[in-house]
């Protein structure tokens, strides 16, 4: 994890923020993106609630979702990687 973010090849779209890491807006929905899935910028690929707060990210890049690098649930810290887009 930690270390090996040095090595990681691909777009990295990171935390912009402390928060909690879900892979669905909601429990019962399956997850926004899975490995292999084609994603497009401006799109949503997963949910990190702060203070309460349920905010989506987004793909800033048109591609490949290549590695999910987060488990659903997990405390994420600030520029911490999330995914890695191949584009």
């Amino acid at each position: 994890m930690g270390s090996a973010s040095s090595k990681l090849e691909g777009h990295v779209i990171a935390s912009p923020f402390e928060g909690t890491f879900y892979r669905s807006a909601n429990p019962d929905e399956p997850p926004l993106v899975q490995v292999r899935d084609h994603v497009s910028e401006g799109e949503v690929v997963c949910i990190l609630e702060a203070m309460k707060l349920m905010n989506e990210i987004f793909s800033d890049i048109d591609g490949t979702v290549d590695q999910i690098l987060v488990e659903n649930g997990q405390a994420v810290e600030f520029g911490q990687a999330l995914m890695i887009i191949r584009p």
